[in-house]
């Protein structure tokens, strides 16, 4: 029978007419036969489904084998002995090099016709040894997935006792090494149901084994950790993870994160590839365990591990948010890696460039998920503009994107930061600084934030960019008995000169300290920036003057000297004088009081107190800066106190007035008319912004820094209690006040109140309200008549006809921007340019310094924005819109610069003079030898630095390169299926993409 049987399966008949005589074969099988014959056919049988080249042959074995096991069980079970069967395991079946690759599908198929056989406990503990000794020689997924098929339907085949943990090892080292080889959807999910299988099969153990679960997870961090294997483990181990007990995971955390034989190397390798595990699709509660085991680095401060980890493979996992299989643990996962890492904007700031073309993808793909994860990622994002502020031109564009998704409130954003972040210590972060590769691009260093420093930080760069300052401080002298001036010339000089991206102001920090702010706390930097010019101020008094090296080089004229040596720095800088004027309305007597100031604070005016487009009144017989409510009545104007003193006559011409204006972009031959006297009131009435167009860019119902000053200078009407005592009516009178510049600084400091007390919350607020920012302001000046008739014809500015006042140009340097809704709290940081009266050649022949044109004052001087370690171009447009972007970054302090003029001519001579003797500051050679070794130190310190990151790097998972799934995104629009970024779906190379 077995001859006809094997005639007939090797004919060339169709397999239709083949069948039907298999059929009668098969029946006649099942009649009673003899041992001999059972046996042929037993062997036929088994040749055709070990080996035979079609399925066809193959399901004839089988059918044949089945009636076999069912009709002559014993003769079938003194076949398949324990003999033959470790034969088929361990020799295989056929000629050599060509094996079957059935024979545990063979020995699946035999077992359930004698699990009642005597024989059947030595075929189980034969299959118990040999099973493992498979698993040791690392079959295919293939071949561990049918091993895991025959033990899951025949439990008693599955190795026991310790055996039974070194199985479980030995699988999971197959998992690591499982590879899929092709890249068709068909091919990919194939081998995922292979794993699955396979790590089912570890489930069903463990269920009935726990204890063989903690030797197995040892087993699994094992390969994750090892940095000596060329080729990184499979990313199907993330199938073991998804069957642990969750109820056991604080366990293995921490033993996991206390083991002090694990390094961190070994630790870094092995939670960068967990993460690399987000990409796997069918894993359940990976999220978790990565998240728990981060959680447990942080616990025990391994801060370093998770601050490389993190840098390196947030990408990848923001990456992963495009396809809706593993979108919800990678965005838990992303959701933790950001919060989490709260001392420094980097890891945020990686995934800005690809955040607006994630969010364009989610929109378009018009999903639940896509919608769910779109607003958890728009709060996500709005947690990171509040913890890390101060980057506007960065986060335009990514504000631009999330602009139509919800905004969390204040309270959840700072809920989530609360309750993710590493450490509520500061100070345990504190040596963690920013991971800055190479120097800004700008050439300029930043500052380490030494926690929430970032006030200091923004005041320094400003006065560092105070070219003037800058200079005069860099050329003090050695031994000038000045300690806190020497450490900001050695901190200016490390600006100026260091190599390194960003340094550490610790020690000016120590010494500048007011002695009542608190450690660590954020603070106000205008208390802070006036506490500091005081301290430099308090100190040059007593000690060596600072111009005592001009003097000794003859660098200044004798009267110059005798005027400015009388000076401190601080004074000569930013020192200017107000007089203070206040008149009795009974008796008209006016008592006057001068005083020195190094800023002007600028209060707000009330809502209902519109100053600009008002007209100025002129106190006593000169003009006056001020704007004040226009009088109903044109007749009151000769009643005024503040008017002439005696009625003027008819046909007397009005005194024209003079507010504080704002210049625009003007051509170069146009400069001379802005600084001209006939300039200095010119369309006063109109408003102080007509004439500075759009590089404003303020609303229509926003202050002006304009605004703001006249308010400041305007007259302020003393009643009620607030009652002036005039000395020559010696009594309480009403009266009015007003204050008039009589010396304008070099650098005129101006802050913008905007921290004010509300007695309802019984807390400071701050004032959002939007103030245009000139690039250009012309403030005037008090002089005397003796001092009207003596024009500066350096600077070409000239006092208006019989006023008494004086237009100084200033230009705007810096601005200092606060971010936040509170001085407690929020951010500081700043926009900066380096203002020169002078262009480096071309000095005309009678000496008088060659001014720089208007145009290249204003607009074509770089703007660069600092924010502690990140130095960035940017640019007056950035300066202007900042609050239309940002409702709480607000400006709060601002530099100007004096152009030349009147009062300041001595003072830009002797410096102009001394710049063309001595070009940049020459330091000390204490100070010269400092910078050096440092910037030895640093080059070392980098050299070190990038050898143990090539042993880091070395040891990560090769992996394909994230931004693939960002540029298939855009270049594959119209792909569909079930795992595009778009839809749901995608073809075989997006899905390929997304497992491996």
């Amino acid at each position: 029978m077995d001859k006809i049987l094997e005639a007939v399966v090797m004919s060339s008949y169709p397999n239709n007419v083949k069948q039907g005589l298999v059929r009668r074969v098969i029946e006649a099988a099942k009649q009673p036969m003899d041992s001999e014959q059972c046996w042929s056919m037993l062997e036929l049988s088994t040749k055709l489904y070990l080996s035979g080249d079609t399925k066809y042959k193959r399901e004839v074995g089988k059918e044949v084998l089945e009636v076999y096991g069912h009709y002559h069980p014993e003769e079938f079970e003194e076949f398949f002995n324990v003999r033959f069967l470790l034969s088929l395991l361990q020799e295989g079946y056929g000629p050599l090099g060509k094996r079957s690759h059935y024979v545990l599908d063979y020995i699946q198929l035999g077992l359930q016709f004698v699990l009642e056989s005597p024989s059947a406990n030595s075929i189980f503990s034969l299959l118990r040894i040999e099973v493992l000794r498979k698993v040791c020689e690392r079959p295919s997924p293939k071949q561990c997935a049918k091993i895991s098929k025959l033990l899951t339907q025949h439990p008693q085949c599955i190795p026991t006792g310790k055996h039974q943990v070194l199985f479980c090892q030995q699988l999971i080292r197959c998992i690591g090494q499982f590879q899929c080889v092709s890249e068709g959807e068909e091919d990919i999910m194939e081998f995922l149901e292979q794993v699955n299988k396979v790590s089912g099969l570890l489930q069903r153990i463990w269920r009935t084994q726990t204890s063989a679960i903690l030797p197995s997870l040892k087993e699994l961090f094992t390969i994750i950790s090892s940095t000596e294997e060329q080729e990184a483990p499979s990313n199907a181990l993330a199938s073991v993870v998804q069957f642990v007990p969750l109820e056991l995971m604080d366990g293995v955390i921490r033993n996991l994160t206390n083991d002090d034989s694990i390094t961190d190397v070994q630790m870094m390798t092995a939670i960068g590839r967990m993460i690399d595990w987000v990409s796997w699709p069918l894993g359940k509660n990976i999220d978790k365990w990565i998240i728990a085991l981060l959680k447990g680095l942080a616990a025990v401060k391994k801060f370093s591990i998770l601050i490389e980890v993190t840098l390196s493979k947030i990408e990848k996992v923001f990456s992963k948010l495009l396809y809706p299989i593993v979108r919800e643990g990678a965005l838990s996962v992303l959701q933790y890696m950001l919060l989490s890492f709260q001392h420094s904007h980097e890891a945020f700031h990686l995934l800005l460039p690809h955040i607006p073309r994630l969010v364009a993808s989610l929109k378009k793909e018009d999903s639940n998920s896509a919608t769910s994860s779109l607003e958890q990622l728009a709060e996500l994002i709005h947690c990171m503009f509040f913890r890390f502020s101060g980057f506007p031109d960065l986060y335009e564009p990514v504000l631009e994107a999330v602009k139509a998704l919800p905004i969390p409130n204040e309270d959840r954003i700072k809920h989530l930061l609360g309750q993710n972040a590493w450490t509520s210590q500061k100070n345990e972060l504190a040596c963690f600084y920013p991971r800055l590769a190479s120097k800004s691009e700008t050439g300029k260093i930043g500052l380490i934030n030494l926690g929430n420093t970032c006030y200091m930080n923004s005041i320094i760069q400003s006065l560092f960019m105070a070219s003037d300052f800058r200079h005069s401080v860099l050329n003090l002298t050695e031994g000038n008995s000045q300690p806190l001036m020497t450490k900001l010339q050695w901190l200016f000089a490390f600006l100026e000169h260091s190599q390194r991206p960003a340094i550490s102001p610790e020690s000016f920090l120590s010494a500048s300290w007011p002695p009542w702010f608190t450690p660590g706390a954020q603070q106000d930097c205008s208390e802070y920036l006036k506490y500091l010019l005081d301290r430099l101020h308090e100190e040059e008094k007593t000690g060596k003057r600072i111009y005592q090296k001009l003097k000794e080089s003859s660098l200044m004229s004798q009267a110059v000297e005798h005027h400015y040596l009388k000076k401190t720095l601080i004074e000569k800088m930013f020192g200017g004088k107000m007089m203070t004027k206040i008149r009795c309305l009974k008796c008209l007597n006016v008592s006057s009081r001068e005083e020195a100031f190094t800023d002007l604070s600028l209060a707000f005016p009330p809502p209902d107190r519109q100053v600009r487009g008002s007209t100025s009144v002129l106190p006593v017989e000169e003009i006056g800066p001020q704007f004040i409510e226009p009088p109903e009545n044109p007749s009151q104007l000769t009643g005024s106190p503040w008017i002439q003193r005696k009625a003027p006559m008819a046909g007397d011409p009005a005194a024209p007035p003079m507010p504080v204006e704002t210049l625009g972009f003007q051509e170069p031959g146009e400069a001379a008319n802005l600084l001209s006297g006939n300039a200095v009131g010119m369309d006063a009435a109109k408003d102080p912004l007509s004439a500075f167009g759009e590089q404003a860019c303020a609303p229509k119902d926003s202050r002006s820094v304009p605004d703001l000053i006249n308010y400041f200078l305007s007259p302020e009407r003393l009643t009620a209690e607030n009652k002036y005592h005039c000395e020559k009516c010696a009594s309480l009178q009403d009266a009015e006040k007003v204050a008039e510049l009589t010396e304008g600084p070099h650098y005129l400091i101006l802050t913008l109140l905007r921290f004010s007390f509300d007695p309802r919350t019984m807390k400071r607020k701050k004032i959002l309200d939007n103030v245009s920012i000139p690039v250009v302001l012309k403030l005037p000046i008090l002089v005397t008549p003796e001092e009207t008739e003596e024009v500066c014809w350096r600077g070409r500015d000239r006092a208006a006809p019989g006023s008494g006042f004086m237009s100084v140009v200033y230009d705007l340097c810096s601005v200092v921007v606060h971010s936040g809704i509170s001085s407690e709290s929020g951010h500081y940081y700043c926009y900066s340019r380096e203002c020169t009266d002078t262009v480096p050649h071309g000095q005309p022949r009678d000496g008088a310094p060659k001014l720089a044109s208007d145009k290249q004052l204003d607009f074509e001087i770089q703007w660069y924005l600092f924010n502690d370690t990140r130095v960035s171009f940017s640019s007056f447009e950035s300066v202007s819109n900042v609050t239309s972007f940002f409702p709480k970054d607000t400006a709060y302090v601002l530099f100007y610069r004096q152009r030349p003029g009147r009062q300041s001519c001595l003072l830009h001579e002797a410096l102009a003079e001394a710049g063309r003797l001595h070009g940049e500051p020459s330091l000390h050679k204490d100070l010269m030898e400092a910078i050096s070794k440092d910037n030895i130190l640093y080059l070392q310190e980098q050299e070190k630095e990038a050898r143990n990151r090539a042993a880091y790097i070395s040891a990560l998972p090769k992996s394909p390169l994230w931004w693939r799934d960002f540029d298939r995104d855009k270049d594959d629009d119209s792909s569909s299926g079930g795992c595009s970024p778009a839809a749901g779906g995608g073809g075989s190379g997006s899905f390929h993409g997304l497992v491996f």
